[in-house]
Formats: C-alpha cells, structure tokens, sequence
C-alpha cells in the first residue's frame, strides 16, 4: 500500500534542477540511511545508496529534480520576470502560485489573470509566453521585492497541490520525477535476499541534461542500468498513439534504448509473480536517464521502469495508486531475482 504522507513529502520537498540540495537531497537521505550499505552524495549533487552484493552490478536512478523558473529580471513595481529551468511551458502558469526559495526562506508569488471583462477581443485569442509572464509577489516597488529576498537568480517551483481525487487516483505538480523516486526508496526498502550489486541513485539535473546519470554511471561503471521515469498514459488529447494507461501496471519500453535480454529477463521475472507490465514502443532514445547510463564507458545494458500519468509537466499531473504499488512491488523482484546473465545483444 502506498504511504501516502511519504509520497507527499517526496513530492513537495523543494529541489529545481541545480538546486537538489534545497530539500530532496536530505529527505532522499533520511529515508534510505537505515535499508542501505552505504550511501553518500558525489560532487554533483546526486544521491547514491549501495546495497552490497556479488552479482551483476546494477544501477537503478530515478532523477530528484523539477522543472522550475529563475528569476531574471525585476522592474521598478516590484514584479518578477521569470526564465524556464528545464521544459516549463509558460501556458500552465497563468493563474498559478509560485514558492520561490530566497535569501530570507520560502515566499510565494501569483502569476496574475487579465479578467476577461477588461480585455480586448484580440487579446483572447493570444497564449501566455515568456514575455508577459509576470509574477505578483505582493509588493509595490523592487526595493520590497528586494527586501523580502527575492533577486536576480532566485529560483521557484510550482507551489505545492496535492490532492486524492478518489481512492485511487492522485493529482499534483510534479509526479515526475517524484513519483518514481518514491517507488525507488520503497524498492530499496523493500528487497531483501538478492545476489546483485546494486547502487540506487537519485540522480540530480536530469531536465536539464540528463547530468547527474553521467557522471553516476561514469562512477558505479554498472553492468545493468535501469532507469525509473514517468511516461504518458491515455488522456483526453490522445488520438490513439499513447498505449499506457492509467491503472494499467507499470510500463517498459522496447527499443534501440532498451537491451533486449535485461528486457525479456523483465518478462520472465512478471510473470513468475503474477505482475502486469504495460509495453510502451520507444524507436528512439527514451528521453530517461537511460539515454546516458547505455552509452556509458564501453556500454550498459539499460532498461527503463515506469510509472504512467497524465498532464505531464503541468501541476495536475495525475497518477493511480494501483500502478505505484505494482511498480514498487515489480523492482523488488526484479532485483531480488537479478543474477549473472549474457547481455551481449
């Protein structure tokens, strides 16, 4: 059963690419400390937890950071104008609150509405962008502004909305990546008698540039590496091409991203125990850590674990309970039944 104030806190813990260090890093650490061997954190930030075995060695990341903004500019009424940290589309934060971490702690901020009684026709038609996204932080001047923390550099997040939509269906910013970081340390928890070698990393800059899986698997030089990232489940835009769904078990992809015996091991190990997994085709590089972890040193066979939701990089990305349980339960046995194999495709 998924605990659901562990998933929150995980969720909410503040940590825009770059900027880990600011909450997640220290939850990520405090939960493992006790279920690991050893763990510490490299010089870029990410979070690395060894379970001691004598079998293949196996990384499995799931990426801490958020998508967030920075603020680059603030004019003499005290507004803020913001720049993207990774892929923010500006459209989803019309109406929205902001956190932003300062130099005096936590604040927040509203990205302002028009009402629609007091805009001209022509003004309707026109989508929010960069340019006249503003943020209201409840100030008149930029010397408030200043006073309260805020400067050029500050980053924000979306502000935190968790919600239950009903027994099994959860909405709220950032399930990705949060959301496999959860079934990450839950799967760390959880695996008990195994042979591998096996190194969970929370890894930091992944919607930046798939940063910290570099240089962690430049490090670790694993035989396996498994990514754990969100994927697209059915929504309402959908014309047929997205095959997940939600409630559906957890997903795996296939393709050139994807070593082909680590991949078909997977199915063996699901059906031993009875686990659905959702097929997602990927023809082209997975847009994971996985991209980074196969061409590591002289190659490493990679798969990628995931957790379908919808509305991805919007602050109702939605997710179901069910496929959390599934995914946690399906990368205990993977590990646990993980042993020598030959992955040479």
């Amino acid at each position: 059963m998924v605990d659901i104030e562990l998933l929150r806190k995980v969720v909410e813990a503040p940590g825009v690419s770059g900027y880990e260090f600011r909450g997640i890093r220290n939850v990520v650490i405090e939960v493992l400390r006790n279920h690991v061997d050893e763990i510490y954190v490299d010089k870029l930030g990410n979070v690395i937890a060894h379970r001691k075995g004598n079998g293949p060695k196996v990384m499995i990341a799931s990426h801490m950071d958020k998508i967030g903004v920075m603020v680059n500019h603030i004019d003499k009424e005290g507004y803020l104008h913001l720049v993207p940290i990774g892929g923010v589309d500006p459209r989803t934060l019309v109406a929205q609150r902001i956190r932003f971490l300062t130099e005096k702690g936590e604040r927040f901020g509203v990205v302002g509405h028009v009402p629609p009684h007091i805009q001209k026709p022509e003004d309707r038609k026109k989508a929010a962008d960069w340019d006249t996204i503003v943020v209201d932080v409840g100030v008149d001047s930029r010397e408030e502004a200043e006073g309260l923390g805020f400067s050029i550099g500050t980053v924000g997040e979306f502000a935190p909305a968790f919600v239950q939509l009903n027994e099994n269906r959860i909405a709220t910013p950032y399930l990705d990546d949060r959301v496999c970081l959860y079934t990450l340390i839950e799967a760390a928890k959880a695996v008990e008698n195994h042979k591998a070698d096996i190194y969970f990393v929370a890894s930091v800059q992944e919607e930046v540039g798939l940063r910290g899986a570099r240089v962690a698997s430049y490090a670790i030089n694993p035989e396996i590496g498994i990514a754990m990232d969100v994927t697209f489940a059915k929504q309402v835009s959908d014309k047929g091409k997205i095959v997940p769904k939600l409630g559906g078990g957890p997903v795996m992809d296939v393709g050139p991203n994807i070593n082909p015996k680590v991949r078909a091991f997977a199915d063996r190990v699901a059906e031993k125990y009875g686990i659905k997994l959702q097929v997602e085709a990927s023809p082209r590089p997975t847009g994971t850590d996985a991209n980074i972890m196969q061409i590591n040193r002289e190659g490493v066979a990679t798969a990628v674990l995931s957790v379908p939701i919808r509305y991805m990089h919007s602050q109702v990305e939605t997710a179901d309970l069910r496929d959390i349980d599934k995914t946690i339960e399906f990368a205990k046995h993977f590990l646990e039944e993980l042993g020598p194999m030959d992955l040479t495709p």
